[in-house]
């Protein structure tokens, strides 16, 4: 009762309307915010938000070019791309890695192999979403396993892809060389370079060694890009638009499979490399190490054990001896010699000296053995081109001295690497007085020029240096710079680097009575090159030729069967024909083979015979 007499109602009322309106006001006010809020959301930022929203919905996903094919001149495949399912695997959708690995090897099978392989791209992928490739090469059975339980394996899809496919295997091995997966070290260079990083944002594979590497921007072709519809699991559920992507160019190369596959042929059971180029063209017609491996292992990953297998093999057939094999040229070398000597005017055709069996230098003791102890008797630059009479050479190589020797030489191609397309090719050794005092810090001697004039000694080429150099003879100097790529998608290719300047000697017909003393070392009566006259079935103008691999000591004979046969001599043979209109020249080593009349020789003329067989018919 005293409570209601004290209590102000008014004052309650106005108190209240206060709160009241205060409260509405803060209403009023919050839900003007929230209405300008969702007025600036819908309407100002409505084209941002829609993108964020598509985005959620729509991912644009690079598509990989289909590389492109290589043939040889006729026409037949050496590369191609063969369809191959794969089982990949994205991690961002799966819940837990290892379970489900475990699954798939449940039902597949995974190898060690396949799980350290798996890490590895996992650890080089190049998007969150990007799918991993767990097993390459699924059979039809495994493939129906994974798509049996696929509800139960999120992230894990069955791909199909092309794959590169060598049908030749092994006979192309070091000179179309392969592709394989992008390593770290190729991931680096990719990444350093934006238009690179979007090029290959869909492969996963890029050219190693040989054509495949040295042609690689040709081969792979333009990204293509799809732009796909995907549920909130990141499943594609439909293509809305799509960019083609450019499929690389088919490559025709010089080479000829027929002729390759008959090096291949020949050469078994040698280790050593045969060249053949085009006279006219400077085409590379064959081309190929012995032994040789299997492009196909490394294409989806090489496994440790054939790994092992290849680079353990004391035979090397990874390496190849074709374009970095460095050798003495041997007796080859005397053609290119005897037209040093005749440019420098110490000698001429007639010019004679006496060969006893061996050779002094004035005021030194040291005496330089001729392969035949007896001697050859009185001989003329003929005469020694035939019978490959050391002495001859010897004596007139040290009067026309080194200062004219090695600049000659030079002018066929020694002592650098001239090919167009060979990749890794190395450049031998044309030494000289600079070279010497430079690496091995001494003065350049008379018995270093003695050692050279037999392509002995410091000097060494490779099988195609010695071919191109034997191209450049035939064509009476006419310089074609040594190449394997003919034509790109159906136009002829011209290289952009200049051959070097054609050779012209004082006399002309230094050219035809060279070629005509190199036939005569294959139809004449004490050619070294006598036992292939049996089988001669064009007019062949060649060069024998025997490599020292271990020294003699000046008074030893050299025992074939006393040397381990790793240390016995190699063989060499160079030849062009026909001798009067050259279309091929030709270059063989076998290591260790002795006797280049039986073992390089015949492979040689195999190949010329079947060569000009073929462009006769």
């Amino acid at each position: 009762m005293w409570e209601s007499a004290f209590r102000d109602k008014s004052a309650e009322k106005r108190l209240f309307r206060a709160r009241a309106i205060t409260l509405a006001v803060i209403i009023m006010a919050l839900l003007g915010i929230l209405a300008w809020r969702m007025a600036h959301l819908q309407i100002t930022e409505h084209e941002k938000y829609k993108d964020l929203s598509e985005n959620n919905r729509i991912a644009l996903r690079p598509v990989a070019p289909t590389r492109g094919l290589i043939y040889d001149r006729n026409g037949v495949l050496l590369a191609e791309n063969i369809p191959s399912y794969s089982l990949t695997l994205v991690p961002e959708r799966v819940n837990d890695l290892e379970q489900t690995l475990a699954e798939v090897d449940r039902l597949i099978g995974l190898s060690e192999r396949d799980r350290e392989k798996f890490e590895q791209r996992l650890n080089l992928r190049r998007s969150p979403y990007e799918p991993v490739v767990v097993r390459h090469r699924l059979n039809e059975e495994e493939i129906a396993s994974i798509l049996v339980n696929r509800f139960f394996l999120p992230g894990i899809e069955v791909e199909a892809q092309l794959v590169r496919h060598y049908p030749l295997g092994d006979s192309f091995a070091h000179v179309l060389g392969y592709v394989g997966r992008i390593n770290a070290k190729d991931q680096s260079r990719i990444e350093s370079d934006e238009e690179q990083k979007r090029r290959y944002s869909a492969t996963h594979h890029i050219g190693k060694i040989g054509i495949e590497r040295r042609y690689e921007n040709l081969l792979h072709g333009e990204v293509g890009y799809q732009k796909v519809e995907t549920n909130a699991r990141g499943r594609v559920l439909r293509v809305l638009e799509q960019q083609d992507p450019v499929p690389g160019q088919d490559l025709t190369l010089h080479l000829d499979a027929r002729l390759q596959q008959r090096a291949q042929q020949e050469m078994q059971g040698f280790r050593g490399a045969a060249v053949a180029i085009d006279v006219n063209t400077g085409g590379i017609l064959a081309f190929y190490s012995n032994p040789a491996f299997d492009p196909n292992l490394f294409v989806t990953g090489i496994s440790y054990k054939d790994y092992g297998d290849l680079s353990n093999d004391p035979d090397q057939p990874l390496f190849d001896r074709a374009a970095r094999g460095q050798y003495p040229p041997a007796s080859t070398l005397k053609a290119f010699v005897g037209l040093a000597i005749l440019e420098s005017g110490v000698a001429d055709w007639d010019t004679t000296i006496s060969d006893p069996g061996w050779f002094k230098i004035d005021n030194y003791d040291r005496v330089y053995r001729d392969w035949k102890r007896t001697g050859h008797g009185t001989v003329d630059m003929h005469k020694a081109m035939v019978e490959s009479c050391d002495t001859y050479f010897y004596e007139l190589s040290v009067r026309m001295g080194i200062d004219h020797f090695s600049p000659f030489l030079g002018q066929f191609g020694f002592g650098r690497d001239t090919s167009v397309d060979v990749i890794n090719a190395l450049p031998g050794l044309l030494p000289d007085r600079e070279w010497k005092r430079h690496h091995r810090g001494s003065f350049w001697f008379a018995g270093d020029t003695v050692n050279m004039s037999i392509g002995q000694g410091f000097m060494k080429a490779t099988p195609l240096q010695m071919a191109t150099a034997t191209a450049v003879l035939a064509a009476h100097g006419r310089w074609h710079l040594p190449r394997l790529l003919a034509a790109t998608n159906g136009e002829a290719f011209v290289p952009e680097q200049s051959a070097p300047p054609d050779i012209k000697l004082k006399d002309p017909q230094h050219w035809q009575r060279m070629a005509k003393a190199m036939e005569d070392v294959i139809i004449g009566p004490h050619g070294t090159g006598w036992r292939l006259r049996k089988t001669l079935k064009v007019p062949m103008a060649g060069k024998t030729g025997t490599a020292q691999v271990v020294g003699i000591k000046q008074n030893e004979e050299y025992d074939s069967e006393a040397l381990a046969e790793r240390l016995r001599d190699h063989a060499l043979f160079t030849a062009f024909a026909p001798v009067e209109n050259p279309q091929i020249a030709v270059a063989v080593i076998v290591e260790n083979g002795e006797s280049s009349g039986t073992t390089a020789g015949p492979v040689a003329q195999a190949l010329i015979n079947q060569y000009l067989a073929e462009e006769s018919n």
